[in-house]
């Protein structure tokens, strides 16, 4: 029996190595990688560039602290804030410390504008992060239960909904940021429109709020642009990140920019491990090969081909609700619970999963090819037809 605490109830499966878009169980059988850890494996496994990085970098130095300059961080920060518009950068290990930072951030900008009581709009559906905080910003009973009394300064509006956020804010002089996601992930891969988007950025701006764009899972160039608030062509004044950040080393970001940029200062937050010389190089390495091989661009290209794929396979079967997505983050969306589909699939040798008890989840590298594609809807849509029908 193990002594790893039981808190995920896990697939009867171990994975010993994986190369490119595949990966290999302890048995030597091998699966088509349609989630990439959760949106996480950005380059896929070992990609030859990434690994290098790693190695080079492990025989360099692992670790020194934040007590002192890094020079991996610093230049990682650069190109993060060249290509998301943001100002400065605070490095964390996760995309629930990344949004920790961002909601005391919020909180911080309230105080200094004398709120004694600073309270951020947050969304139902939403999925923020485990910690006390992000659990208590993310519209999630199930994942809520058990872990009152949650943390208070938070209002929940429906998503994509500016007229709810606008009744807020007549009645409530504490609001000091809204934080959304812009594709809801865990939600069930929900959008939120470009009119909203916009409109939100107004709104905040007419009301001296922060806006929080939620990155975690959307960000990296998944949706075909390196976040996902620049389809909107948007500035958010706080964007996080984790995830697909380092392809795989655990590394998180809370971006900051316009009003909230230079409010915090030496001891008002902190990380021990944050944005080290190890997981700096892995996310710059990361950065600069989605340039290098264009795979903004071919996420979006791959994510719309699978989506059309899928809707041929798929057309008009009893039970589909709605095939959605940007880029390579796609939900396939019936009309009960599916959570079984995750065994079917391992079994037919490959990796998705199921969010919000009835979307099937794609999140496949952003090296996934035209061949790969084919392959995922050729194996998950009879799986899909099949279970629809019973």
């Amino acid at each position: 029996m193990s002594h790893v605490m039981n808190t995920y109830a896990r697939l009867p499966v171990a994975f010993s190595h994986g190369q490119g878009c595949r990966i290999t169980d302890t048995e030597g059988k091998e699966y088509l990688d349609a989630l990439s850890g959760i949106a996480v494996s950005t380059l896929g496994h070992a990609h030859p560039k990434l690994v290098s990085v790693i190695a080079a970098q492990a025989g360099r130095m692992l670790h020194t602290s934040n007590l002192y300059r890094i020079r991996e961080q610093e230049l990682l920060a650069d190109k993060l804030a060249e290509i998301s518009g943001m100002q400065e950068i605070f490095f964390s290990n996760s995309g629930a410390e990344a949004n920790e930072a961002a909601i005391k951030l919020a909180r911080f900008y309230g105080h200094k504008k004398g709120i004694e009581h600073p309270t951020v709009i947050v969304m139902e559906k939403a999925f923020h992060g485990r910690t006390m905080a992000t659990l208590s910003a993310t519209g999630n009973r199930k994942a809520q239960a058990g872990f009152e009394p949650l943390v208070s300064g938070f209002v929940r509006v429906p998503y994509d909904d500016l007229a709810a956020i606008k009744a807020v804010a007549e009645h409530n002089q504490n609001i000091v940021a809204v934080m959304l996601e812009i594709i809801q992930g865990e939600g069930g891969i929900h959008l939120a429109s470009l009119e909203y988007q916009k409109a939100l950025r107004q709104l905040c701006d007419e009301h001296g709020w922060l806006l929080i764009c939620d990155e975690v899972q959307c960000g990296m160039a998944r949706t075909g642009k390196w976040f996902g608030y620049q389809h909107a062509g948007i500035q958010p004044d706080i964007a996080t990140l984790a995830k697909g950040l380092g392809s795989g080393v655990p590394i998180g970001a809370c971006m900051a920019g316009g009003k909230a940029a230079g409010l915090f200062g030496p001891g008002n937050h902190g990380s021990t491990f944050g944005g080290n010389p190890l997981v700096s190089a892995a996310a710059l390495t990361t950065i600069e090969t989605i340039e290098s091989e264009g795979l903004m661009a071919n996420a979006e290209r791959i994510g719309a081909l699978i989506r059309s794929l899928m809707a041929e396979a798929l057309a008009g079967t009893a039970g589909l609700v709605e095939i959605r997505g940007h880029g390579l983050m796609i939900g396939i969306e019936l009309d009960r619970p599916c959570g079984e589909l995750v065994g079917k699939a391992l079994a037919a040798g490959l990796l998705i999963n199921v969010t919000a008890d009835k979307v099937v989840r794609f999140l496949p590298p952003l090296i996934f090819s035209e061949n790969d594609a084919r392959e995922l809807v050729d194996r998950c849509a009879p799986l899909i037809k099949e279970f629809l029908a019973a």
